[in-house]
């Protein structure tokens, strides 16, 4: 059948859920009752995080005492959730094809009609379905839905007196969904393998380079070759020092949020705020405790918080050491601060009299470019393909809900909305 005519077809009724089904609610428990083994259950959390259209095996488990107290989706039936921080995410749902029963939260309904349930499960993601149901759940710290308001939705039925006729239908549909599904899990599996490979072939020939045992190169202590400094918090209860703030200041967030590499910050404070001089452009820095070692290279004036010390090149080695071969270095000394700190025990931390300790290798000018220019590409590279992945993973997700959502329009009567 054409698509023109798949769409087109006469014998489609929209019919309300709640005329063609019924829907129970499960009985709450918490997550400090699930097991690890026992009896299968679903905590509507894990229906955002775990599960998709289908599922024929639990992640959860609870004690068989308390579980025999609550309610179960069987198998066929579609398990929808209904409540969430976001109304994008309240209605999804997913089949239940295990082969015994499943307990579920209070905050899920098992739906059970004869409808394919797997189709059930493809339409609750549609746009039509979410148009729906947005004007009846109820919005607050937490939104939820009930069963009244999901039961108002209207789902395409084909083919709706022959019930054989209308479950193959279905099926061809459920079918070709699925197709779009397996290719999309596949191309992520591929592109997360590829990614994993170029970061290991990054690690291995970085570590590579930048090994010079017996090569005769010029070892020197952290604290020779850079000026250390400790960053610090603005008092918060001074509205001037962050009002109309123009001076960057950096935490540990930035480095995780904006990378390696860094113009700008997420906060900026005012120079009413600063104790001395600016940290000056192109200084690194790191973090010092919690995530420990992580580093980024700054490339304007700056200020930084107490959990970051900054390293600015002093100027006895400006003419010996490029700043891009120790920010590449600062990987191996973010791996040893780290272990410094480990040792402890307690909270992580590592102070700058121990980082002042550590020696780096200051090979000949022409051997340290010639190492950044090699770095800077599977850096390039590593990071061109961080950027792709997802929205790679965006595309393909976006491709299948256009093709679902053209292939459950069907004909749509005036109350379901064009």
């Amino acid at each position: 059948m054409s698509l023109e005519k798949w769409l087109a077809q006469d014998e489609v009724e929209w019919r309300e859920l709640g005329e063609i089904g019924d829907f129970v609610r499960g009985k709450r428990f918490v997550k400090s009752d699930i097991r690890t083994a026992g009896v299968p259950c679903i905590h509507y959390g894990e229906l955002y995080t775990h599960y998709g259209i289908s599922a024929t095996e639990s992640k959860s488990f609870l004690d068989a005492d308390l579980a025999e107290n609550l309610r179960c989706a069987s198998h066929g039936d579609v398990i929808i959730v209904s409540a969430g921080e976001t109304i994008e995410d309240i209605g999804d749902g997913t089949a239940w094809l295990g082969e015994g029963d499943v307990v579920i939260h209070d905050a899920c309904f098992a739906y059970k009609s004869d409808l394919n349930p797997v189709y059930v499960s493809h339409f609750l993601r549609s746009t039509s379905f979410k148009d729906q149901i947005r004007r009846h759940i109820s919005s607050g710290k937490i939104s939820s839905i009930n069963s009244k308001g999901l039961g108002k939705a209207k789902i395409p039925v084909p083919y709706p007196a022959n019930l054989q006729k209308s479950l193959a239908f279905q099926a061809e549909i459920v079918r070709i969904l699925s197709a779009f599904n397996e290719l999309t899990d596949e191309l992520v599996a591929k592109l997360a393998t590829e990614l994993v490979s170029r970061k290991n072939q990054h690690e291995y020939y970085r570590d590579h380079l930048l090994s010079f045992e017996g090569s005769g190169v010029e070892w020197k202590a952290i604290g020779e070759v850079f000026d250390l400094k400790n960053g610090y918090t603005p008092s918060k209860s001074k509205a001037e020092y962050w009002t109309n703030g123009e001076i960057p200041w950096f935490r540990m967030e930035d480095i995780r949020t904006n990378g390696r590499v860094l113009k700008e910050s997420i906060q900026k404070v005012s120079a009413s705020s600063v104790k001395g001089q600016l940290i000056p452009a192109n200084s690194l820095i790191m973090s010092t405790t919690a995530t420990i070692g992580e580093h980024a290279l700054v490339g304007i004036p700056f200020l930084t918080n107490q959990q970051i010390t900054s390293f600015t090149i002093s100027s006895a080695y400006s003419e010996k050491v490029d700043v891009k071969f120790m920010f590449h270095y600062f990987y191996k000394f973010g791996k040893w601060c780290l272990e410094k700190a480990n040792k402890n025990g307690g909270m992580g931390i590592i102070g700058t009299a121990k980082l002042k300790q550590f020696q780096i290798p200051i090979p000949l000018p022409e051997e340290q470019a010639r190492i950044v220019a090699i770095l800077d590409k599977f850096d390039a590279l590593a990071n061109s393909m961080s950027e792709d992945l997802p929205r790679e993973i965006e595309l393909r997700q976006k491709q299948y809900a256009y093709y679902r959502d053209l292939l459950l329009s069907f004909s749509k009567p005036e109350a379901v909305g064009a």
